[in-house]
């Protein structure tokens, strides 16, 4: 079932187009990760889906129904950017009130469960005007959670968080997928994007430039795979000659560096022979890798390029 579809979504202010005709799918149960540089129009697109923004044009549909956000508030937990919170209240009270608010009251365990798990079981009773940056956002990722929805927006949900902070959080996404949820995430981290997101969608001046799985992406930036050898650092020089003329046989551009050998070849299923010649020459490889570009090589590549 495709959980998210826009089709040809548009916004422009005072005729200035920000979100271009965008058509996207999102399947449920994947972790779904839409990157942009500022100002690519990720923002807008996200209000638009979660019904805070109204399109110019095109449309918007959750669970296959263009119903909004509002006709499936229980299927649907949402990250804004910035989230508002009431200062003299806890943790505790904050869920407690928003379940109240939003139709679906929890339980006080269930608020209690819930903080525990977004790492704020310690800091539950103290005051809101207390917390950081970092704890309002896990407060925040908390109040997503609480009515147990099937479908996560998250808008940069590990901005502002120290390295311990950041790491709990990409286990917690990873541990929601696993349960079924979908996740619908932005992120400015293209580590944490390329470590846990199932399918990558890249924003630029308002269009879709490149959408698929971090190894389609991959595939559409580089046609080629560059394999890396490490060979003995006292390798003959008759044994390099060898391998040239191996690899110069089966029309394998190579090259190297000290004792590094890299050799390109088209495609996955060609490493093994490759490295089956290479062991018939009964030359000693201590180290193989295939060397292909992070997801930073191809999100800061010019789309002409890709």
């Amino acid at each position: 079932m495709r959980v998210i579809r826009t089709e040809n979504l548009t916004k422009a202010f005072r005729g200035e187009v920000v979100v271009n005709k965008i058509t996207l799918e999102v399947a449920q149960g994947e972790i779904f990760g839409f990157l942009g540089r500022n100002g690519a129009g990720k923002s807008t697109f996200i209000n638009m889906l979660t019904d805070i923004m109204k399109p110019t044009s095109g449309e918007v549909y959750l669970f296959e129904e263009n119903l909004g956000i509002d006709a499936n508030k229980y299927r649907i937990g949402v990250l804004p950017d910035y989230s508002s919170f009431y200062d003299d209240m806890s943790a505790v009270q904050h869920l407690s009130y928003f379940s109240r608010l939003s139709g679906n009251k929890a339980s006080r365990l269930k608020i209690e469960e819930t903080l525990e798990t977004v790492g704020l079981w310690e800091d539950r009773k103290k005051k809101l005007h207390t917390y950081s940056f970092g704890m309002k956002k896990k407060l925040g990722v908390a109040q997503a959670l609480i009515h147990d929805p099937e479908l996560l927006i998250l808008d940069e949900p590990t901005s502002g968080l120290d390295a311990e902070s950041v790491i709990h959080m990409q286990k917690l996404i990873i541990q929601l997928h696993e349960q079924g949820k979908t996740i619908f995430m932005t992120s400015h981290n293209l580590d944490e994007v390329e470590k846990i997101c199932t399918q990558i969608a890249i924003m630029k001046e308002g269009e879709i430039s490149l959408q698929g799985s971090l190894y389609e992406l991959q595939r559409k930036f580089s046609a080629t795979f560059t394999v890396r050898l490490k060979t003995s650092s006292e390798l003959e020089e008759v044994d390099k000659k060898r391998l040239k003329s191996s690899l110069d046989e089966a029309k394998l551009s190579h090259s190297w560096d000290k004792n590094y050998l890299f050799v390109e070849v088209s495609s996955e299923e060609a490493i093994p022979s490759l490295l089956k010649r290479i062991m018939m020459l009964e030359v000693d490889i201590y180290e193989a890798e295939v060397d292909q570009p992070s997801l930073e090589e191809i999100f800061l590549e010019e789309p002409d390029h890709i």
